[in-house]
């Protein structure tokens, strides 16, 4: 099977949740022999560089990168607040990239093209004109839904009505884009069920996100600190940004008389964060190696308000045998059972509660840690996804 892989950032290097996401994709695709392609965008935040990437991982799937200045322009933006566009979807788009993927198109006789995220949707028309192959959309989330959540959970009159703009407007292009592809493989069962209401047409079939357990060290050697608490994920996703705000401004202030620490890691860790830290409040930013820094630490805590799809971290952290507290939000998209392999906490008082229980016993700590290895083992091995994306191209194809 022939494959070409559009996505919105480089795989590599590894640096938030939907590059690992990506990643986990292509590398389990070349794992079971398919002839993957790759062409990516290229942004100021994401850069391509060839130096990420393995000369083996280069030489199999031909990745090029085709920079787009994808930069909110003031003008362009004003424009699409007055307009049909979706603006959050249309910078993706450019001459440049489009004409490459003609080329692409053209010559390389692929039989499957997969869309990473709504954000490659400018360019359905283009593979439609170029190319018989089939159209999968691989939805990390709903678009829409998170900035309609970011709106619900802020107290600005004035921030909320432009969320919620935003929001209406990504949804209806989600709307009108579930159609013109020929199938759906969104990450949860919860976006599965939202797709359904959104009336789409085409197949779907949920293939969650997974990792490679041999990565994700379990009954490691590595001594944690005490009661010892942590959060890690790129600052520059607004709903990580939200929960940080509500984990130190409601929560820590109450967790702060315990006998805890908090460790907060994460790239473009804000400046008033950072200034924030002291003896307990450990602030890291950008950490050298996530895994080593989830191994150090005992409980997670994942306080999302927002958000769709699923959190990478969260799956990351429960293979690794780690006892995670967080919302149903941030669980979402994870077939967990409360309080055996996982802790849901929905309020200040209830995250307060749930770490002064697990502090108090250490037993539960690793009772959930275990369960949730057993859990991520089950349902979230890569190498079993991968095997049911490719049963789906295949369903597809015949």
């Amino acid at each position: 099977m022939k494959v070409l892989q559009l996505s919105n950032k480089p795989p590599q290097p590894i640096i938030d949740g939907g590059c690992i996401a990506i990643n986990n994709i292509a590398t389990g695709l070349l794992e079971k022999d398919i002839d993957l392609k790759i062409l990516t965008v290229a942004t100021q935040k994401h850069p391509f560089d060839e130096a990420n990437f393995s000369n083996d991982f280069l030489n199999v799937t031909a990745i090029e990168g085709v920079f787009v200045d994808t930069r909110v322009n003031i003008i362009d933006a004003f424009s699409a607040l007055v307009t049909s566009d979706s603006y959050n979807v249309s910078r993706f788009f450019s001459p440049d990239f489009n004409k490459r993927l003609i080329q692409l198109l053209e010559n390389g006789d692929f039989e499957m093209v997969e869309l990473e995220r709504l954000f490659m949707a400018p360019y359905i028309s283009t593979i439609r004109k170029y190319s018989t192959a089939k159209m999968v959309l691989r939805s990390h989330n709903l678009e829409h839904l998170i900035w309609d959540r970011l709106a619900n959970s802020t107290g600005n009159t004035a921030k909320r009505l432009y969320l919620k703009h935003l929001a209406s407007k990504l949804k209806k292009y989600e709307y009108q884009t579930i159609n013109e592809v020929d199938a759906i493989a969104a990450i949860s069962f919860e976006d599965t069920s939202r797709y359904e209401l959104l009336k789409c047409d085409p197949p779907l079939k949920t293939i969650p996100f997974g990792i490679d357990l041999d990565k994700y060290p379990f009954d490691n050697d590595t001594e944690t600190v005490p009661h010892s608490l942590f959060h890690i994920g790129s600052m520059d996703w607004e709903p990580n940004k939200e929960a940080i705000n509500w984990l130190l401004d409601d929560i820590w202030p109450q967790l702060a008389q315990m006998d805890v620490s908090l460790h907060l890691a994460g790239r473009k860790m804000p400046g008033y964060i950072s200034q924030q830290s002291n003896d307990k409040l450990i602030v890291h930013g950008e950490v050298d190696s996530a895994i080593q820094f989830m191994a150090a630490h005992e409980i997670m805590i994942a306080p999302l308000l927002s958000g769709s799809g699923m959190r990478v971290k969260i799956i990351e952290a429960m293979g690794m045998g780690k006892a995670v507290i967080t919302t149903k939000i941030g669980a979402e998209g994870i077939n967990y059972t409360h309080g055996v392999d996982i802790i849901i906490a929905d309020t200040a008082e209830e995250i307060v509660a749930a770490i002064q229980k697990l502090i108090n016993n250490s037993n539960l700590v690793k009772e959930i840690g275990d369960n949730a290895r057993k859990l991520i083992e089950t349902h979230y091995d890569n190498d079993k996804i991968i095997d049911n994306l490719i049963d789906f191209y295949q369903t597809l194809l015949s």
